[in-house]
């Protein structure tokens, strides 16, 4: 989704830092591209290019944990096996929030199997979100699909469920409504 909306806010005349792990995708044209590979330098390079926007569209979906320790060799296999300790990573979203001022806009996504709008509304508040795109998990929608479904969410509103469409056409629907929460900040 993250390349998509790229594109659709080029489109739409906003100025665009994608900021992207590996992927086999291209960044879209007229974006400055900013090349990650970690959850912890993506953190770092959203905290870095937050003060400069007016939007942010968090669509990644970084890891939740990491190993506090890494290796720059191969781990032999043992018959004793392998205990493997991981820790939380930053919360990218809620960390910016701390640094959110009132003309900035933030969204977010979320990817939930079991109480979607229940979970998208509390990571809606806990993170100081203005909407929240929840994602909905199927053979049609997802990571390796060009369509998606999702429900916009956003404080003191009912959710709006957007029917099964391709993630250009959500993209640009999306754009739409940051753009009218833009102009209202």
């Amino acid at each position: 989704m993250g390349y998509a909306i790229a594109e659709a806010a080029v489109a739409a005349g906003a100025e665009v830092t994608l900021i992207s792990g590996p992927t086999a995708l291209e960044p879209p044209a007229g974006v400055r591209f900013v090349a990650i590979e970690s959850t912890a330098e993506l953190a770092k390079a959203v905290k870095k290019e937050f003060r400069k926007t007016d939007c942010l569209i968090m669509a990644a979906a970084p890891s939740d944990f990491a190993s506090p320790k890494t290796t720059s060799h191969k781990i032999k296999r043992t018959s004793a096996g392998l205990d493997l300790t991981l820790e939380p990573t930053v919360d990218i979203l809620r960390s910016i929030s701390e640094l959110k001022s009132d003309h900035q806009v933030v969204a977010g996504f979320a990817l939930e199997t079991d109480n979607g709008i229940t979970n998208a509304r509390k990571k809606l508040r806990e993170k100081n979100l203005d909407m929240i795109v929840l994602n909905s998990p199927g053979n049609a929608t997802g990571f390796d699909s060009d369509t998606n479904q999702v429900t916009i969410i956003q404080p003191r509103r009912k959710p709006q469920e957007w029917p099964l469409l391709s993630k250009q056409e959500i993209s640009g629907k999306l754009i739409d409504v940051l753009a009218s929460l833009l102009s209202k900040a």
